[in-house]
């Protein structure tokens, strides 16, 4: 029997044990494990994106490179950099002009609040930062989700036809640091609710989700970027274990936190323990995109109107695809981040299968579209169509 697993094969307090965790944390990344990669800080493996170009652009050279990212994320430290993400920091900061836009929209008419990892006036944030984006600016979207290497290692943790969501975070100078915690989907439940749910899926919970945030203004330490706790995502009761006082105190022990350059990014899977730093600088506004993407198979955490992005987005694809603007791996890198790629739950009696053992989704009706030059008319009619038919 696993030593860390109650007899009735529940999770609870009595299964967690701070020596087992340490000895986790005491491990040592091998540089030998992550071949690929730049270098090792801290842990941590740093993916020069600039030098995996070809690795990025062949069939067999990206499934190598994201067997080891997924390597990395579930067996290893748990948390990769992909340092300048975006060459092109354009995008970038065309994304942040909208976003403040969006910002100071929000504040003025709700008049300021609070989220539930910060106080009032510690931070902003905008809520799906992806449909909001895509339906302000959807030039602006289709430029910064065309990303081959987010897109990449996405699919190497969640495999294809993944939903993206997004939430920016705005910490002004002064705010605090969190609390270590782990993420959804269990990592958002209470610790009753999570005793109730068998071991195995706490092991099956991080493989639903991908953390990740797009850094958009440098992040020197003192601006508070995330605090990282290396293999902490292996160790089995965590989801019980980050709440008890005993991990909390290795964790503020242990931490290790990286800076970050605008455009780089960073991912973890999300049973890694980890928390926002505190923005300790006097006036560096710490904003960072943060992504989660999740599986086909889960629920993802915010209600997405992705109906209304496909058409938003549509002419500007349209027009960039037949200019030979966007092509291959980065037009699917633009469309995975808008539309629904998964053929479920559907109404199999206006919606059924045909000629396979799905029906089309609507990723690949878009793409089709584009690919048949149809007008955003004809485009139109054929997504509120699909849409009607998959409603109960």
């Amino acid at each position: 029997m696993d030593l860390m697993v109650q007899q009735d094969g529940y999770f609870e307090n009595a299964s967690c044990d701070i020596s087992e965790f340490e000895q986790l944390l005491d491990q040592n990344l091998n540089a030998g494990n992550v071949p690929q990669s730049d270098r090792i800080l801290s842990n941590i493996p740093i993916y020069k994106i600039s030098t995996l170009q070809n690795a990025l652009s062949g069939r067999d050279t990206r499934r190598r490179l994201m067997a080891e990212w997924a390597r990395v994320l579930k067996d290893l430290s748990g948390v990769l950099v992909l340092e300048g993400a975006y060459a092109d920091r354009d995008p970038v900061d065309k994304a942040t002009d909208v976003y403040n836009r969006i910002m100071a929209e929000e504040m003025a008419a709700a008049g300021g609040g609070s989220d539930h990892f910060a106080t009032a006036g510690a931070n902003q944030r905008v809520w799906n930062s992806l449909q909001k984006l895509c339906l302000e600016a959807p030039d602006v979207f289709v430029d910064y989700f065309a990303n081959i290497a987010l897109d990449t290692v996405c699919e190497a943790w969640l495999g294809p036809n993944y939903q993206m969501t997004a939430q920016v975070n705005l910490v002004h100078p002064g705010g605090a640091a969190q609390q270590a915690h782990r993420d959804y989907h269990l990592g958002f439940q209470t610790a009753e609710t999570c005793a109730l749910y068998p071991a195995h899926v706490h092991d099956l919970s991080p493989v639903m989700t991908l953390q990740g945030a797009v850094a958009h203004t440098d992040m020197p330490i003192e601006s508070g970027p995330t605090k990282l706790l290396p293999f902490s995502q292996l160790y089995r009761p965590g989801y019980a274990a980050y709440r008890l006082e005993g991990f909390k105190e290795v964790f503020e022990r242990r931490y290790v936190q990286l800076p970050l350059q605008k455009g780089d990014a960073v991912f973890f899977n999300p049973a890694l323990f980890h928390a926002a730093g505190t923005n300790s600088s006097a006036d560096i506004e710490r904003m960072a995109n943060l992504l989660q993407i999740s599986s086909a198979f889960g629920r993802a955490m915010e209600s997405i109107d992705r109906q209304s992005m496909c058409l938003a987005l549509y002419p500007v694809l349209k027009e960039k695809t037949r200019a030979g603007q966007l092509t291959g791996t980065a037009l699917e890198a633009a469309v995975s981040a808008c539309a629904e790629g998964y053929s479920f739950p559907t109404n199999l009696d206006r919606d059924p299968p045909v000629g396979g053992l799905a029906p089309e989704t609507q990723k690949q009706l878009l793409l089709r579209a584009l690919d048949e030059n149809m007008s955003f008319e004809a485009f139109k009619d054929a997504l509120l169509a699909q849409c009607a038919r998959r409603k109960a």
